[in-house]
């Protein structure tokens, strides 16, 4: 066996979570290492998720808006969609990124060691690389930050470019005349909007009785109904019973959830999206003790994952499964090795749907404070009042400020409209430090701006909402 080589911490994956760990102990002069099987780091967000998803769905929002939107503004255009084109760039931008962790890793000194991992015992890390041969790393201190992957659909297996995951979803050689997308979440809906606009007829199918669950309803069945109004079509409350696929296509068996009789829907592709799950099988959790739960996320107490130097963040451990959730993990979990303070309010996480319109929020939602008993106040301002929104024929969406009735502190913020991911931030500033509704809403917003909308939503709480 080879001589173990010594660090002061060795992360196992290098997605958002891995990589910032990387770098925040380089930043610490720690001596570190970064285990990633994928031939580049970044792991799914910036290999085959977030980035990529982004870049494709910016590029179908422009083809759809000069199809449809340019010439109401005086630009006359007939676009002609360049798939390969489309495919090529999304490509380029990971490329660059992912060079540029490689970038930052030689910056702050940090070993990225390629292959698999598996830790052997008490600090000790074997990564077998892919032609087989095994290297040694010794660790004062390991971290798991090997995150997630797609949930598989039982009964229904992946076939390639026919029952796909959200990976093949992302590199489809044509346009589907008919995808059908299982599971109305998050990622489902993103990518069902990208090839909806790029020509494609969409329908979903959801287990439950409606679409993001997790989501503020009031604000779930304004974004449901947006998205129908934009061509998508739903199936709420069906369950999938079987899936057959042929060179002609997939032939999908649904039922109601409730029972009921079947129908069957045939579409050129279908993509599963109902969900992530951790990836901690064949990490060696066993040979120091650690044991992840049926569903496979390792328990923690402050990142600790049992004894002996080993932690655990990101997608394998609980809270939201968010690349920005990993990556203040991170950070935490390096700063809690080095002796210093780290701590991740949960509850101040934001989570955002890069459709168009975008919907994002942060803290409580409606559901949750009626079901906890919380005496509350709403404010809420439409786009369709919004100066820059009406200008800009943008006006599909609300914002919503929900805040304490006794102390008017800001319990949950929510956002249906454009640009919403980018105008979330400021709430997560204020319920940070406290902050009460009156406080954004005597804060000066620049004119005409989105994020007026805000404002309003927070005058709104105390009812003197100033409508355009």
């Amino acid at each position: 066996m080879a001589e173990a080589v010594p660090y002061d911490v060795v992360i196992i994956g290098g997605g958002p979570g891995g990589y910032n760990a990387a770098i925040r102990a380089g930043q610490l002069g720690m001596k570190a290492a970064c285990v990633e099987m994928r031939e580049t780091l970044g792991g799914t967000c910036l290999n085959v998720g977030c980035m990529p998803s982004k870049a494709l769905l910016h590029a179908s929002e422009l083809y759809e808006a000069a199809g449809k939107d340019f010439a109401g503004l005086g630009i006359e255009v007939s676009p002609k969609l360049n798939l390969a084109q489309m495919m090529s760039q999304k490509d380029d931008s990971v490329t660059a990124l992912t060079k540029g962790i490689e970038f930052l890793f030689k910056k702050n000194k940090v070993d990225w060691v390629r292959g698999r991992g598996r830790i052997t015992g008490p600090g000790q890390v074997d990564v077998t690389a892919a032609d087989g041969s095994v290297s040694v790393l010794g660790a004062k201190n390991i971290v798991i930050a090997t995150g997630s992957e797609p949930t598989p659909l039982p009964g229904v297996a992946f076939e390639d470019g026919r029952v796909v995951d959200s990976t093949g979803a992302l590199s489809l050689p044509a346009v589907p005349k008919h995808l059908i997308v299982v599971g109305a979440g998050i990622i489902g809906l993103e990518l069902g909007s990208v090839w909806r606009r790029l020509g494609a007829e969409v329908t979903v199918v959801e287990y439950l009785d409606r679409i993001t669950p997790g989501m503020d309803s009031d604000v779930a069945k304004a974004f449901q109904r947006s998205l129908t109004k934009q061509g998508m079509s739903f199936k709420l409350g069906s369950k999938v019973a079987g899936a057959k696929a042929g060179k002609d296509g997939v032939e999908l068996t649904i039922e109601p959830a409730a029972g009921g009789a079947a129908e069957t829907l045939k579409g050129d592709v279908v993509l599963v999206a109902i969900g992530r799950r951790p990836y901690t099988d064949g990490l060696g959790l066993e040979s120091v003790g650690v044991e992840p739960d049926k569903r496979g996320f390792i328990a923690n107490d402050h990142f600790k994952a049992g004894t002996g130097g080993v932690w655990v963040i990101g997608d394998a451990t609980y809270g939201p499964m968010l690349a920005h959730k990993a990556e203040e993990d991170a950070v935490a979990v390096i700063e809690l090795i080095a002796g210093k303070a780290g701590h991740v309010d949960y509850d101040l996480v934001p989570s955002v749907v890069y459709t168009a319109p975008e919907v994002a929020w942060v803290g409580k939602t409606e559901d949750q404070l009626k079901a906890d008993g919380v005496a509350y106040k709403v404010g809420k301002f439409p786009f369709s009042a919004n100066s820059r929104a009406k200008i800009n024929h943008e006006t599909d969406g609300f914002a919503k400020v929900l805040a304490d009735a006794a102390t008017d502190r800001i319990l949950g913020v929510h956002i249906l409209g454009p640009q919403a991911g980018e105008m979330i931030g400021e709430a997560c500033v204020a319920m940070a430090f406290g902050g009460a509704s009156e406080d954004i809403a005597r804060i000066c917003h620049p004119h005409p701006t989105r994020s007026e909308a805000v404002k309003q939503a927070a005058m709104g709480v105390e009812g003197w909402t100033m409508q355009a």
